[in-house]
């Protein structure tokens, strides 16, 4: 037998039932997150939030800074081992070329007292070589005189006697007597010596040289002297 139905008055399925449950639950939910007072909310989101922040960016920015001192060092360790390298192949390089300078210094003094030893003579060991070898160095120290004028006085004041000696005129006398080739007193010879030769009176070349440097200072070269000077 089938119910009768109330005018405006509708049945309500299970599934109604459970839908119109589910709706109250979920206004039950919604009346309940309303009541939690929006400041606490909003109050709890700032402070809370921010603190994690800070420890992440803190974190980030030291190691960061960390990485950054470290490529420092790093570059600066680089800097200064190139500069150390760079400073020392200066070094070699100035040592070697400062060894090179002075190789070639005593290669080119060897080679100029070869040469020199190649353009010096041998002079004979008597008149005519020791007139030669005066002449030569005469000519090196810019004195004048010729072969022709030396060996003309010589054969006057020696006759080409280099151990001569005169021990009866004025300057014998006053104690100092005329020696050698060409009759040089010591004050005359000392004051006229010329450098590289002998000191020594009886020296043939060093009497010539001398007497001729003399000559030339007061004759203007010994090829003017024509008597005892």
């Amino acid at each position: 037998m089938s119910a009768s139905r109330t005018p405006g008055h509708s049945r309500l399925t299970k599934a109604h039932k459970l839908s119109i449950a589910g709706v109250a639950t979920l206004s039950a939910a919604a009346v309940a997150f309303s009541l939690v007072p929006a400041d606490t909310a909003e109050a709890e989101t700032v402070t809370a939030a921010p603190v994690a922040w800070t420890q992440v960016v803190n974190g980030a920015q030291t190691k960061a800074l960390h990485g950054h001192l470290s490529a420092q060092q790093v570059i600066a360790a680089a800097n200064a081992k190139a500069a150390a390298a760079k400073a020392k192949a200066k070094a070699d390089a100035d040592a070697k070329a400062k060894a090179a300078a002075a190789a070639k210094k005593a290669r080119e003094d060897k080679a100029a007292a070869s040469r020199s030893a190649a353009r010096t003579p041998v002079f004979a060991n008597n008149l005519d070589g020791w007139i030669k070898e005066a002449l030569f160095i005469m000519k090196k120290e810019g004195i004048p005189g010729t072969y022709a004028g030396i060996h003309k006085n010589v054969m006057r004041e020696s006759s080409g006697n280099p151990m001569a000696i005169n021990n009866w005129d004025i300057n014998a006398q006053n104690g100092i007597p005329s020696k050698g080739l060409l009759q040089v007193i010591y004050p005359t010879f000392k004051a006229y010596h010329v450098k590289g030769t002998k000191f020594d009176q009886y020296d043939p070349v060093a009497n010539i040289v001398a007497a001729c440097n003399y000559a030339a200072d007061r004759y203007g070269s010994m090829d003017n002297v024509n008597s005892a000077y």
